[in-house]
């Protein structure tokens, strides 16, 4: 089973790393000029997203089976290959963060496996995967200065609390968690807790966060923080409706991309404890 590796060191912390890689666009542009065409489906990767694109004729999709702070990974669908795997996995390294990218396939034998292999063997696949990386680092670098929207994944007797959104236009109706922007001065624990009393009137407190920062705009990410109610009963105050949700119903609700890629954290959230 053929298979290519390549490493990289990226000046720049883990967490931030991982966001740049969840940017589905970024990766879309970066390959342009390559040959290979990507459609991201959406802002974000996230696990569950199908990617679709092509390589001169020849199209096929990719399945995100990971997409968190430790890194990517994809499987191929419906595509000319019996089996093609990328993974991509995050190391903190002095300096900055180890990526790590491997692409494994299986060739299906025939003119078209020995296409297949030529095509990857030469160098399109490294070519891919580095010019990925370059794009990454750029967009880490953006990251490291961004500024914060802080959620609050705010959990009761085993349900999360969602919020409706009423604007802008195209994403009212859509779920989110409740939040907002870091002001000048606050650190995110501080804005979480005035987040919650202006859009709730709930009092709240902070603990870790849950999953990996995302980004957001060019110069904004989301970095969402586990919450407490101490005081008070979630009310809609800046949204048309507020909700609890179970663990059973994450999947069906309709997220904001951005909220929608914290999902494989916020099953974990919910898991009982055994």
């Amino acid at each position: 089973m053929p298979q290519l590796r390549a490493t990289t060191l990226v000046p720049a912390p883990p967490r931030t790393v991982a966001a740049a890689l969840l940017d589905a666009r970024l990766l879309a542009r970066s390959v342009r000029g390559l040959g290979v065409r990507v459609d991201p489906g959406g802002p974000v990767l996230h696990a569950g997203a199908e990617l679709t694109g092509s390589v001169g004729p020849v199209r096929g999709g990719l399945l995100i089976t990971r997409a968190d702070g430790t890194g990517v990974s994809a499987t191929l669908v419906n595509g000319p290959l019996p089996k093609l795997a990328l993974v991509t996995d995050l190391a903190p390294a002095e300096g900055g963060t180890l990526v790590a990218d491997s692409v494994e396939w299986t060739s299906p034998g025939g003119p078209l496996g020995r296409l297949a292999d030529a095509v990857v063997g030469r160098g399109l696949a490294l070519k891919v995967l580095r010019a990925r990386v370059r794009a990454v680092a750029e967009r880490s670098g953006q990251l490291a200065v961004a500024k914060v929207v802080v959620g609050a994944a705010v959990v009761r007797d085993g349900l999360l609390l969602a919020q409706q959104r009423g604007y802008p236009q195209d994403v009212a109706g859509g779920w989110e968690l409740p939040g907002g922007r870091v002001e000048p001065g606050e650190d995110d624990h501080t804005a979480v807790v005035r987040e919650c009393e202006e859009e709730l009137g709930v009092t709240v407190a902070p603990g870790d966060q849950v999953g990996p920062d995302i980004p957001l705009r060019v110069d904004h990410l989301l970095r969402v923080y586990r919450a407490d109610l101490t005081r008070g009963e979630p009310r809609a105050l800046d949204h048309p409706a507020v909700r609890w949700v179970s663990r059973a119903e994450l999947d069906g609700l309709d997220w904001l991309p951005a909220d929608r890629a914290l999902l494989p954290a916020l099953h974990a959230l919910l898991q009982p404890p055994h």
